[in-house]
Protein backbone atom coordinates (compact mmCIF):
# COMPACT_ATOMS: atom_id res chain seq x y z
CA UNK A 1 0.00 0.00 0.00
CA UNK A 2 2.85 2.36 0.82
CA UNK A 3 4.41 1.81 -2.62
CA UNK A 4 1.06 2.49 -4.31
CA UNK A 5 0.67 5.79 -2.41
CA UNK A 6 4.23 6.69 -3.36
CA UNK A 7 3.40 6.06 -7.03
CA UNK A 8 0.20 8.12 -6.84
CA UNK A 9 1.99 11.04 -5.16
CA UNK A 10 4.66 11.00 -7.88
CA UNK A 11 1.91 11.02 -10.50
CA UNK A 12 0.12 13.94 -8.85
CA UNK A 13 3.32 15.98 -8.85
CA UNK A 14 4.00 15.28 -12.52
CA UNK A 15 0.34 15.99 -13.28
CA UNK A 16 0.54 19.39 -11.61
CA UNK A 17 3.37 20.37 -13.96
CA UNK A 18 1.40 19.09 -16.96
CA UNK A 19 -1.53 21.21 -15.77
CA UNK A 20 0.69 24.28 -15.61
CA UNK A 21 1.75 23.88 -19.25
CA UNK A 22 -1.80 23.01 -20.33
CA UNK A 23 -3.00 26.22 -18.72
CA UNK A 24 -1.08 28.20 -21.34
CA UNK A 25 -2.94 26.38 -24.13
CA UNK A 26 -6.32 26.99 -22.46
CA UNK A 27 -5.75 30.70 -21.78
CA UNK A 28 -4.90 31.48 -25.40
CA UNK A 29 -7.66 29.32 -26.84
CA UNK A 30 -10.29 30.87 -24.55
CA UNK A 31 -9.37 34.44 -25.46
CA UNK A 32 -8.56 34.15 -29.15
CA UNK A 33 -9.83 30.78 -30.39
CA UNK A 34 -6.27 29.87 -31.41
CA UNK A 35 -4.90 26.45 -30.48
CA UNK A 36 -1.34 27.49 -29.74
CA UNK A 37 1.05 24.77 -30.84
CA UNK A 38 3.86 27.19 -30.00
CA UNK A 39 3.33 26.78 -26.24
CA UNK A 40 6.00 24.07 -26.06
CA UNK A 41 8.45 26.30 -27.93
CA UNK A 42 7.58 29.16 -25.56
CA UNK A 43 8.45 26.93 -22.57
CA UNK A 44 11.82 26.12 -24.14
CA UNK A 45 12.54 29.73 -25.17
CA UNK A 46 11.70 31.02 -21.68
CA UNK A 47 13.85 28.37 -20.01
CA UNK A 48 16.77 29.16 -22.33
CA UNK A 49 16.45 32.88 -21.57
CA UNK A 50 16.47 32.33 -17.82
CA UNK A 51 19.35 29.82 -17.93
CA UNK A 52 21.56 32.09 -20.02
CA UNK A 53 20.63 35.29 -18.17
CA UNK A 54 21.56 33.64 -14.87
CA UNK A 55 25.04 33.12 -16.36
CA UNK A 56 25.39 36.46 -18.13
CA UNK A 57 24.12 38.90 -15.50
CA UNK A 58 26.66 38.06 -12.75
CA UNK A 59 29.50 38.36 -15.28
CA UNK A 60 28.22 41.68 -16.65
CA UNK A 61 27.26 43.28 -13.32
CA UNK A 62 30.05 41.81 -11.20
CA UNK A 63 28.33 39.96 -8.37
CA UNK A 64 28.28 36.33 -7.26
CA UNK A 65 24.94 36.00 -5.43
CA UNK A 66 22.99 33.03 -6.82
CA UNK A 67 19.69 34.36 -5.46
CA UNK A 68 20.18 37.77 -7.06
CA UNK A 69 21.25 36.15 -10.32
CA UNK A 70 18.08 34.00 -10.38
CA UNK A 71 15.82 36.96 -9.57
CA UNK A 72 17.36 39.14 -12.28
CA UNK A 73 17.31 36.25 -14.75
CA UNK A 74 13.63 35.56 -14.02
CA UNK A 75 12.76 39.25 -14.42
CA UNK A 76 14.77 39.51 -17.64
CA UNK A 77 13.21 36.35 -19.08
CA UNK A 78 9.74 37.62 -18.16
CA UNK A 79 10.39 40.88 -20.03
CA UNK A 80 11.58 38.87 -23.02
CA UNK A 81 8.42 36.70 -22.98
CA UNK A 82 6.18 39.78 -22.78
CA UNK A 83 8.00 41.27 -25.78
CA UNK A 84 7.60 37.96 -27.64
CA UNK A 85 3.88 37.97 -26.78
CA UNK A 86 3.47 41.55 -28.05
CA UNK A 87 5.32 40.77 -31.29
CA UNK A 88 3.27 37.61 -31.91
CA UNK A 89 0.03 39.57 -31.55
CA UNK A 90 1.19 42.59 -33.55
CA UNK A 91 3.03 40.86 -36.39
CA UNK A 92 1.13 37.59 -36.72
CA UNK A 93 -2.23 37.09 -35.03
CA UNK A 94 -3.35 40.71 -35.25
CA UNK A 95 -3.08 40.41 -39.06
CA UNK A 96 -5.18 37.24 -39.13
CA UNK A 97 -8.39 38.28 -37.42
CA UNK A 98 -11.40 36.31 -38.69
CA UNK A 99 -9.20 33.90 -40.66
CA UNK A 100 -9.91 30.18 -40.85
CA UNK A 101 -8.86 28.03 -37.87
CA UNK A 102 -6.41 26.05 -40.00
CA UNK A 103 -4.68 29.30 -41.01
CA UNK A 104 -4.22 30.30 -37.37
CA UNK A 105 -3.00 26.79 -36.54
CA UNK A 106 -0.36 26.95 -39.27
CA UNK A 107 0.67 30.38 -37.97
CA UNK A 108 1.35 28.95 -34.49
CA UNK A 109 3.34 26.10 -36.07
CA UNK A 110 5.42 28.71 -37.87
CA UNK A 111 5.95 30.54 -34.56
CA UNK A 112 7.06 27.23 -33.02
CA UNK A 113 9.84 26.66 -35.55
CA UNK A 114 10.89 30.29 -35.44
CA UNK A 115 11.23 30.29 -31.64
CA UNK A 116 13.15 27.00 -31.72
CA UNK A 117 15.59 28.32 -34.31
CA UNK A 118 15.85 31.84 -32.91
CA UNK A 119 16.41 30.50 -29.40
CA UNK A 120 19.27 28.37 -30.67
CA UNK A 121 20.76 31.35 -32.52
CA UNK A 122 20.60 33.73 -29.54
CA UNK A 123 21.19 31.43 -26.57
CA UNK A 124 23.09 28.48 -28.08
CA UNK A 125 22.23 24.81 -28.44
CA UNK A 126 24.06 23.22 -25.50
CA UNK A 127 22.38 21.77 -22.42
CA UNK A 128 22.14 24.47 -19.76
CA UNK A 129 21.44 24.31 -16.07
CA UNK A 130 18.91 26.23 -14.03
CA UNK A 131 19.66 26.08 -10.31
CA UNK A 132 16.88 27.77 -8.34
CA UNK A 133 17.86 26.10 -5.08
CA UNK A 134 15.22 23.38 -4.94
CA UNK A 135 16.33 20.61 -2.55
CA UNK A 136 17.00 17.31 -4.31
CA UNK A 137 17.28 14.99 -1.32
CA UNK A 138 14.48 12.47 -0.62
CA UNK A 139 11.83 12.83 2.05
CA UNK A 140 10.15 9.91 3.86
CA UNK A 141 6.51 10.34 4.90
CA UNK A 142 4.13 8.14 6.96
CA UNK A 143 7.01 6.14 8.45
CA UNK A 144 4.83 5.18 11.42
CA UNK A 145 2.07 3.91 9.13
CA UNK A 146 3.98 2.05 6.40
CA UNK A 147 7.17 0.10 6.75
CA UNK A 148 10.00 2.22 5.37
CA UNK A 149 7.65 5.14 4.82
CA UNK A 150 6.60 6.75 1.55
CA UNK A 151 9.49 8.13 -0.50
CA UNK A 152 8.91 11.60 -1.95
CA UNK A 153 11.42 13.74 -3.83
CA UNK A 154 11.62 17.17 -2.19
CA UNK A 155 12.29 18.83 -5.54
CA UNK A 156 9.08 17.34 -6.95
CA UNK A 157 7.19 18.46 -3.86
CA UNK A 158 8.37 22.07 -4.13
CA UNK A 159 7.81 22.12 -7.89
CA UNK A 160 4.24 20.86 -7.47
CA UNK A 161 3.62 23.47 -4.75
CA UNK A 162 4.87 26.27 -7.04
CA UNK A 163 2.71 25.01 -9.90
CA UNK A 164 -0.37 24.70 -7.66
CA UNK A 165 0.14 28.22 -6.26
CA UNK A 166 0.37 29.69 -9.76
CA UNK A 167 -2.71 27.82 -10.95
CA UNK A 168 -4.73 29.06 -7.96
CA UNK A 169 -3.46 32.64 -8.44
CA UNK A 170 -4.42 32.62 -12.12
CA UNK A 171 -7.86 31.21 -11.30
CA UNK A 172 -8.44 34.05 -8.83
CA UNK A 173 -7.14 36.56 -11.39
CA UNK A 174 -9.65 35.42 -14.00
CA UNK A 175 -12.57 35.26 -11.58
CA UNK A 176 -12.10 38.36 -9.40
CA UNK A 177 -10.25 41.10 -11.32
CA UNK A 178 -11.70 43.50 -13.94
CA UNK A 179 -9.06 42.38 -16.44
CA UNK A 180 -9.96 38.76 -15.78
CA UNK A 181 -13.63 39.48 -16.37
CA UNK A 182 -12.74 41.24 -19.63
CA UNK A 183 -10.79 38.20 -20.72
CA UNK A 184 -13.75 35.94 -19.94
CA UNK A 185 -16.05 38.27 -21.86
CA UNK A 186 -13.79 38.06 -24.90
CA UNK A 187 -13.70 34.28 -24.53
CA UNK A 188 -17.51 34.10 -24.55
CA UNK A 189 -18.12 36.38 -27.54
CA UNK A 190 -15.50 38.46 -29.37
CA UNK A 191 -17.96 40.73 -31.16
CA UNK A 192 -20.10 41.38 -28.08
CA UNK A 193 -17.01 42.19 -26.01
CA UNK A 194 -15.76 44.58 -28.66
CA UNK A 195 -19.19 46.26 -28.90
CA UNK A 196 -19.04 47.26 -25.20
CA UNK A 197 -15.58 48.78 -25.54
CA UNK A 198 -13.23 45.91 -24.65
CA UNK A 199 -10.17 46.26 -26.94
CA UNK A 200 -9.44 42.82 -28.42
CA UNK A 201 -5.83 43.58 -29.33
CA UNK A 202 -4.96 44.65 -25.78
CA UNK A 203 -6.70 41.61 -24.33
CA UNK A 204 -4.82 39.26 -26.66
CA UNK A 205 -1.48 40.83 -25.70
CA UNK A 206 -2.36 40.33 -22.01
CA UNK A 207 -3.34 36.71 -22.60
CA UNK A 208 -0.19 35.92 -24.56
CA UNK A 209 1.87 37.68 -21.87
CA UNK A 210 0.22 35.57 -19.14
CA UNK A 211 0.82 32.46 -21.26
CA UNK A 212 4.47 33.54 -21.59
CA UNK A 213 4.70 33.92 -17.81
CA UNK A 214 3.21 30.44 -17.35
CA UNK A 215 5.69 29.08 -19.91
CA UNK A 216 8.55 30.74 -18.01
CA UNK A 217 7.56 29.16 -14.68
CA UNK A 218 7.05 25.76 -16.33
CA UNK A 219 10.39 26.04 -18.15
CA UNK A 220 12.14 27.09 -14.94
CA UNK A 221 10.79 24.05 -13.05
CA UNK A 222 11.42 21.54 -15.83
CA UNK A 223 14.84 23.08 -16.50
CA UNK A 224 15.74 22.70 -12.83
CA UNK A 225 14.71 19.04 -12.93
CA UNK A 226 16.01 17.92 -16.33
CA UNK A 227 18.30 20.68 -17.60
CA UNK A 228 17.45 23.09 -20.42
CA UNK A 229 17.68 21.23 -23.71
CA UNK A 230 15.75 21.25 -26.96
CA UNK A 231 13.81 18.10 -26.06
CA UNK A 232 12.04 20.32 -23.50
CA UNK A 233 9.66 21.61 -26.17
CA UNK A 234 8.64 18.01 -26.98
CA UNK A 235 8.10 17.31 -23.30
CA UNK A 236 5.84 20.35 -23.10
CA UNK A 237 3.68 18.91 -25.88
CA UNK A 238 2.70 16.12 -23.48
CA UNK A 239 0.27 18.70 -22.15
CA UNK A 240 -1.76 18.36 -25.39
CA UNK A 241 -3.74 15.32 -24.19
CA UNK A 242 -4.25 17.12 -20.87
CA UNK A 243 -5.93 20.02 -22.67
CA UNK A 244 -8.11 17.74 -24.77
CA UNK A 245 -9.08 15.59 -21.80
CA UNK A 246 -10.04 18.54 -19.59
CA UNK A 247 -11.70 20.59 -22.34
CA UNK A 248 -10.17 23.29 -24.52
CA UNK A 249 -11.96 26.14 -22.72
CA UNK A 250 -11.80 24.98 -19.10
CA UNK A 251 -9.17 26.12 -16.60
CA UNK A 252 -10.39 23.59 -13.96
CA UNK A 253 -10.35 20.99 -16.74
CA UNK A 254 -6.64 21.64 -17.37
CA UNK A 255 -5.94 21.05 -13.68
CA UNK A 256 -8.04 17.91 -13.32
CA UNK A 257 -6.88 16.54 -16.68
CA UNK A 258 -3.24 17.00 -15.71
CA UNK A 259 -3.73 15.18 -12.41
CA UNK A 260 -5.61 12.30 -14.06
CA UNK A 261 -2.97 11.81 -16.74
CA UNK A 262 -0.05 12.23 -14.31
CA UNK A 263 -1.39 9.58 -11.94
CA UNK A 264 -2.54 7.31 -14.76
CA UNK A 265 0.89 7.36 -16.41
CA UNK A 266 2.75 6.49 -13.22
CA UNK A 267 0.36 3.79 -12.03
CA UNK A 268 0.08 2.12 -15.45
CA UNK A 269 3.85 2.18 -15.99
CA UNK A 270 4.54 0.63 -12.58
CA UNK A 271 1.79 -1.98 -12.52
CA UNK A 272 1.10 -2.70 -16.21
CA UNK A 273 4.60 -2.05 -17.57
CA UNK A 274 6.03 -5.43 -16.46
CA UNK A 275 3.10 -7.20 -18.15
CA UNK A 276 2.99 -5.20 -21.41
CA UNK A 277 6.69 -4.56 -21.88
CA UNK A 278 7.14 -1.00 -20.60
CA UNK A 279 6.96 2.31 -22.41
CA UNK A 280 3.38 2.88 -21.30
CA UNK A 281 4.10 6.44 -20.16
CA UNK A 282 4.77 7.39 -23.78
CA UNK A 283 1.33 6.48 -25.15
CA UNK A 284 -0.97 6.18 -22.12
CA UNK A 285 -2.25 9.78 -22.21
CA UNK A 286 -3.12 9.65 -25.91
CA UNK A 287 -4.97 6.34 -25.65
CA UNK A 288 -6.90 7.60 -22.62
CA UNK A 289 -7.89 10.77 -24.48
CA UNK A 290 -8.96 8.73 -27.49
CA UNK A 291 -11.40 6.73 -25.39
CA UNK A 292 -12.73 9.86 -23.67
CA UNK A 293 -13.30 11.60 -27.02
CA UNK A 294 -15.36 8.64 -28.23
CA UNK A 295 -17.74 9.21 -25.32
CA UNK A 296 -17.44 12.96 -24.73
CA UNK A 297 -15.86 14.82 -27.69
CA UNK A 298 -15.73 18.17 -25.86
CA UNK A 299 -13.66 16.72 -23.00
CA UNK A 300 -14.56 16.32 -19.35
CA UNK A 301 -15.22 20.00 -18.64
CA UNK A 302 -15.57 21.46 -22.13
CA UNK A 303 -18.72 23.21 -23.28
CA UNK A 304 -20.99 21.05 -25.42
CA UNK A 305 -21.54 22.66 -28.81
CA UNK A 306 -25.14 22.59 -30.03
CA UNK A 307 -25.78 23.50 -33.65
CA UNK A 308 -29.32 24.77 -34.19
CA UNK A 309 -30.92 24.55 -37.61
Amino acid sequence: MGFFIETVIGGLMSGMLYSLIALGFVLIFKASGVFNFAQGAMVLFAALAMARFSEWFPALLGFDSKLLANLLAFAGALVVMIIVAWLIERLVLGKMVNQEAITLLMATLGITYFLDGFGQTVFGSAIYKIDIGLPKDPLFLFESTFQGGVLVNKEDLYAAAIAATLVIALSIFFQKTPTGRALRAVADDHQAAQSIGIPLNRVWVIVWSVAGFVALVAGMIWGSKLGVQFSLSLLALKALPVVILGGLTSVPGAIVGGLIIGVGEKVSEVYLGPLLGGGIEIWFAYVLVLFVLLVRPQGLFGEKIIDRV
